[in-house]
């Protein structure tokens, strides 16, 4: 049996940029960089690579050059790079104007196991260990807007998870050792280098309920980490991103008990004001501890209700009378 654990959330702070390999500073080589580094951002925010697909995706991506809120040149670990960031009201206008659904920059922490058998010798991929494999995992965590992290690999992890319990693809195992770090979202995978040059191996997807199981074969192992990676946001982005309503935003009612000090009630309305799904919280009373706001929001109270119990504060108290209720906790 699956428990569901706390989940652990973090701001993506470059949900908005993406840095592309070039091979000059020409205003060519520019222009192509920045129709590429608009589709990672569209994806980032998307949550699905089927969204360049869209034709209103693929003229905005023809133009993305005029779109570019500021570039910069700089040497990466595989020659020239150019990093762009765009504006956050103009991409999340493409992506709603798209119907395509938006994943705001509230989300939740990964954690990976993942063992590579190499010359016929398995072990853990970590930075330590196996840098070059480590690295590019996390690259592609980046990619995808996806916050995360490697375990420790310490005493503790030794104990609780050996190189045969991922080897085995052992979710049990592997969601239970990943409660220390306060995450229930867990993806974990085996890989073979083959003499050929070819990774070969399995990915899982643990979100705390579900499991999602999927091979993976990849001419480098890059793309193979690009494959684990896919699954869990995928995944994530169903239950997180929102297409929102072409029409007029919803107002939903939230109200928070437990709001005793100025700083908690401040952290909670900045919070709520920065979701991109949010355009307004609007107080509406104060009655001891308790805070009532409305909500002017481009996504419905079901929808928001999945972002806002992100938030390691709040603890969902049920509704009542068409409201969200929660309680607040230091």
């Amino acid at each position: 049996m699956l428990l569901a654990a706390a989940a652990s959330a973090d701001v993506v702070r470059n949900l908005y940029s993406a840095s592309v390999p070039v091979t000059d500073q020409s205003s060519q080589a520019l222009a192509a960089a920045s129709r590429d580094a608009l589709g990672q951002v569209v994806i980032k925010v998307s949550g699905s690579e089927g969204a360049l697909n869209h034709p209103s995706v693929q003229k905005a991506m023809a133009g993305a050059r005029d779109h570019v809120q500021q570039y910069a040149f700089a040497e990466g670990e595989g020659g020239l790079v150019a990093r762009f960031q765009f504006e956050s009201g103009y991409v999340q206008r493409l992506v709603k104007q798209a119907g395509l659904p938006l994943w705001t920059a509230n989300r939740p922490r990964v954690i990976a196991w993942l063992v590579a058998e190499q010359n016929g010798d398995r072990q853990f991929v970590s930075m330590d260990t196996t840098p070059d494999l480590a690295r590019q995992l996390m690259a592609e965590f980046d990619q995808r807007g996806i916050p995360a992290q490697l375990p420790l690999y310490d005493l503790t992890d030794a104990t609780a998870v050996s190189v045969d319990d991922v080897w085995n693809l052992d979710g049990g195992a592997l969601q239970a050792a990943s409660q220390r770090y306060g995450m229930e979202d867990v993806l974990f995978g085996r890989v073979v280098a083959m003499s050929t040059g070819e990774w070969l191996g399995d990915w899982s997807y643990l979100d705390g309920r579900n499991r999602l199981d999927r091979h993976a074969s990849a001419p480098e192992s890059a793309s193979f980490s690009r494959q684990g990676v896919g699954l869990a946001a995928e995944s994530m982005a169903r239950r997180y991103a929102v297409v929102t309503s072409a029409g007029d935003d919803a107002l939903v009612m939230l109200n928070v008990s437990g709001i005793n000090e100025f700083s908690a009630y401040a952290e909670l309305v900045v919070w709520l004001e920065n979701l991109e799904l949010v355009d307004h919280a609007n107080v509406r009373r104060i009655a001891g501890d308790r805070l009532e706001l409305a909500l002017v929001s481009l996504a419905e109270a079901d929808d928001l209700a999945k972002l806002i119990e992100l938030n390691e504060h709040l603890a969902a108290q049920g509704g009542s009378a068409g409201a969200l209720e929660y309680l607040w906790q230091n």
